[in-house]
């Protein structure tokens, strides 16, 4: 059987093709300039204060849920630190963006109850409102009931009726964790009736749903919601039925905690298919919330009884069961644009705050650095690779080429790389990481070095040029991937154990050594062999750096000339 053959300029052209795909995907986008840290653009400064007395620990503890917040594509440059055991400080690069100080501040903690009694409107006289049952009054289906379903949606229809609240698309939903041991004040009492102090214990929610006791149910008649708008304040105790608000004003009366948001295995944003323009936030429960909802929705499905997805004490979504859910997947649904689906799916991803904050504040900050000082940076990354470039040229003559082209194609392909990452994961370029990208030229100009000498060793050898380039590279490869596996370990590393803007750097430096290695192989080494044909190079011409006297040979190896 005939050895394959090696076909450089078919590995050159597919090589351009990526890097015309890479073009154009950052055309695409629309976007030619890279996303600069708050060092270099400035950004916005959200201060949380801290609700009573906190520890360090608790406060240190939400200061890195936050971090993984606005961080949570890992390169997005935010600063997150703590002040005087009272204050949660984030500075955020970038324009400006009120919806940022929701997503630090946010509590998330997401509960799964079984709904009881719903009423519409803010009075907490109940026979100005009325008890309604589930599913009827301002309950609001996401597809038009049937006209012979009364005031609730079908089951059977296929609907998913949701609640609507003001300010928010509909949601649709299910999610929830395991209860949380953080107390909460006990409900008040209600004509004489004490409300029970301890775990009310359901069995069989439906039931309880169905009959949840006077002393709950006159607890719901005298509770009054603030209004449409109106952030509702309760004492969310996932071991306690509850009585909260949607953001309508509607007030319902809830179940104990089936199911809560530390049981999230996942959370994450998208759209359902691709034709449709709204978002969903999209939930994978782990395997104890599986069968708790798996049996859950086995007691609700065709009764019409309501369940209620509550984030941080406040109704967003009551939709009916329409079918049994048993694989412990659901999503949040209803008219999310992009940047609200992710936000909620962040804030759910990473947990719920151990701590409460007052009404943050936020005010947008100037960079950190002067012009001239990223000026000089970007001049001195400059000078050094001129520098490495000339070497190269003197040095290597012919070869010094090479070099040059690899320099400027591994550029090119860094710069459609951070275009790309920044649309996508949030990456934003600062002073350190630009740092990273100049060590890099080191990095790179030494794989060139290493393959040529590789080669000068092997036509010392008594081999031809052509014959010295394959099997130089055999031998330089080696030494190559050992030395960019060392750097990228070193980034890996300082990666995971650093914090703020050492990231950048590290994430730099990882990035541009494993472009490294895509164009020493995809582009240097097929280069080269193809060099290898023309007679400049194999026959060891003056200016190519292969000469004989370039080499310290008194003749070049057979196949060449004195």
């Amino acid at each position: 059987m005939a050895a394959h053959r090696y076909r450089p300029g078919r590995t050159l052209a597919m090589f351009f093709l990526g890097l015309v795909v890479a073009y154009g995907l950052v055309a695409l986008a629309g976007n030619w300039k890279p996303a600069l840290g708050l060092d270099l653009q400035g950004g916005t400064r959200i201060q949380l204060t801290a609700k009573g007395d906190v520890t360090p620990e608790s406060l240190t503890q939400a200061a890195e849920i936050i971090d993984s917040r606005v961080n949570g594509s890992g390169v997005s440059e935010a600063e997150v630190t703590t002040a005087d055991n009272q204050y949660v400080i984030v500075e955020i690069p970038g324009d400006s963006r009120a919806d940022l100080v929701d997503l630090v501040s946010r509590q998330a903690q997401l509960r799964f109850r079984i709904v009881a009694e719903v009423a519409s409107g803010a009075s907490g006289d109940a026979g100005d409102s009325g008890t309604q049952s589930p599913g009827s009054g301002v309950l609001l289906p996401t597809e038009e009931p049937s006209a012979d379903s009364g005031d609730g949606a079908d089951p059977g229809d296929g609907a998913s009726p949701t609640a609507s609240p003001a300010g928010r698309a509909p949601y649709a939903a299910t999610a929830t964790d395991e209860p949380s041991d953080q107390p909460g004040d006990q409900p008040g009492e209600g004509d004489g009736q004490e409300i029970p102090d301890g775990p009310v214990p359901i069995d069989q929610p439906l039931e309880w749903s169905q009959n949840p006791g006077d002393a709950w149910l006159q607890e719901f008649a005298d509770f009054s919601c603030p209004g449409p708008d109106a952030a509702v304040d309760v004492v969310d105790d996932p071991d306690k039925p509850l009585v909260t608000c949607d953001g309508n004003g509607n007030k319902y009366l809830l179940s104990v905690a089936m199911i809560e948001g530390t049981q999230l295995d996942s959370a994450d944003a998208g759209a359902p298919n691709q034709q449709s323009v709204e978002w969903v936030v999209q939930l994978d429960f782990d395997g104890e919330a599986t069968t708790t909802f798996a049996e859950i929705s086995r007691q609700l499905v065709g009764t019409e009884r309501l369940f209620a997805i509550v984030l941080d004490g406040q109704v967003i979504s009551a939709p009916t069961m329409n079918g049994l859910i048993t694989n412990g997947q659901a999503e949040i649904s209803g008219g999310f644009t992009q940047a609200e689906a992710q936000d909620l799916a962040t804030s759910l991803k990473f947990g719920a705050l151990p701590v409460a904050f007052d009404d943050p504040t936020f005010e947008t900050v100037g960079p950190t650095l002067a012009g001239n000082q990223l000026q000089a940076g970007i001049t001195a990354g400059l000078i050094g690779l001129a520098l490495v470039m000339l070497y190269c040229l003197v040095y290597y003559r012919g070869l010094g080429m090479v070099v040059i082209a690899s320099l400027v194609i591994a550029a090119a392909l860094t710069y459609a790389m951070v275009m790309l990452l920044s649309e996508t994961a949030g990456f934003t370029l600062t002073l350190p990481g630009i740092a990273g990208l100049i060590v890099a030229v080191g990095i790179t100009a030494d794989s060139f070095i290493v393959y040529f000498e590789r080669i000068r060793d092997e036509m010392r050898d008594g081999k031809s040029m052509r014959v010295a380039v394959e099997s130089g590279w055999k031998r330089a490869r080696n030494t190559c991937l050992a030395a960019d596996a060392v750097s990228l370990l070193a980034a890996i590393v300082l990666y995971i154990a650093a914090i703020g803007v050492v990231k950048g750097f590290a994430f730099a430096l990882g990035l541009t050594t494993l472009i490294d290695l895509v164009v020493f192989f995809w582009f240097t080494h097929p280069l080269v062999s193809w060099l290898a044909r023309f007679p400049f190079f194999n026959k060891g011409h003056k200016l190519s750096g292969l000469d004989a006297e370039n080499l310290g040979l008194e003749r070049l190896p057979a196949g060449g000339r004195a």
